[in-house]
């Protein structure tokens, strides 16, 4: 099935976008299955055409495999290519130590992968990825040097494009991820100066899984230890005081390896533990 066409309101946001993609060559386009990498992968699918355009999936434990099984469908249905790498950030002592500057060292093990080998085999004339305007203004974003550093492209923030913009485009394409959450790796759930480990991943995934099937619609698991600090919508946040459900929620952390499950009642707090930390430092 094609790639629907996109509609007509969204003609200059896509054009803005397209004058920022390579004139001649394939694009390789660091894909995570998000609105904004799948954005701009319909964007250089419905410019450049499928033989022009691949999409790069880094695969490791930080990538939960529900995202990863999303992300593959929205391609499917984009009618992209898509290939997968294997990168292997546990062994990068940057990105194990886990400081504020953890995505910068997962940024670059992913960048370097596909430098080492994929830019030649695919023939790929350039690389890019979906920062937008608005992550363009961020400073919680260290992979943003990494992608410096490795010349890679930001069509949707070159173009101007904020985060509904890109909502917006992804619309027009009737893109199934258009209302998406953003969902940052599993690693972003363990505070900074904690180490990264593959079993802590597996815990924090396990049971983000669980709250994804008893009907929460986002969630974030942050790993503190023996606790599992759940962070809710605040609209949904009551439903985990119901008792059936807060014994289910209670077993999958069990099952898990937590000893206590706790539900923060601030809600989902988006980059707020790297915030914290940017701040006491004087960097805010």
């Amino acid at each position: 099935m094609p790639l629907p066409e996109p509609a007509s309101t969204a003609g200059e946001l896509i054009e803005r976008v397209a004058a920022h993609l390579p004139t001649t060559g394939r694009l390789g386009i660091a894909y995570s299955g998000g609105v904004d990498s799948a954005t701009l992968l319909a964007i250089a699918h419905h410019v450049l055409g499928p033989e022009r355009t691949l999409a790069i999936m880094a695969v490791s434990p930080s990538l939960a495999s529900r995202e990863k099984a999303m992300a593959l469908d929205t391609a499917e249905f984009i009618g992209a290519q898509v290939i997968q790498i294997q990168t292997d950030e546990q062994a990068v002592q940057g990105y194990r130590v886990n400081d504020v500057d953890r995505c910068y060292f997962c940024k670059n093990e992913m960048f370097e992968r596909i430098d080492e080998g994929v830019v030649d085999k695919h023939n790929l004339a350039a690389i890019a990825y979906g920062e937008n305007a608005d992550d363009s203004k961020r400073i919680d974003r260290p992979g943003a040097r990494a992608a410096t550093e490795h010349g890679v492209l930001r069509p949707l923030s070159e173009a101007g494009l904020s985060k509904a913009d890109v909502r917006a485009v992804a619309r027009a394409f009737q893109l199934p991820v258009a209302d998406k959450p953003a969902a940052p790796c599993l690693a972003s759930r363990i505070p900074h100066g904690h180490e990264v480990t593959e079993a802590k991943l597996k815990q924090i995934e396990a049971v983000e899984l669980m709250l994804y099937q008893l009907g929460f619609s986002d969630s974030r698991v942050r790993h503190h230890g023996d606790i599992a600090r759940i962070e809710l919508l605040i609209h949904e946040m009551s439903r985990a005081t119901a008792p059936e459900v807060a014994r289910e929620i209670e077993a999958a952390a069990t099952r898990a390896g937590f000893k206590y499950a706790v539900v923060d009642l601030r809600g989902i707090q988006s980059g707020a533990m790297t915030l914290s930390i940017l701040n006491a430092k004087g960097t805010l």
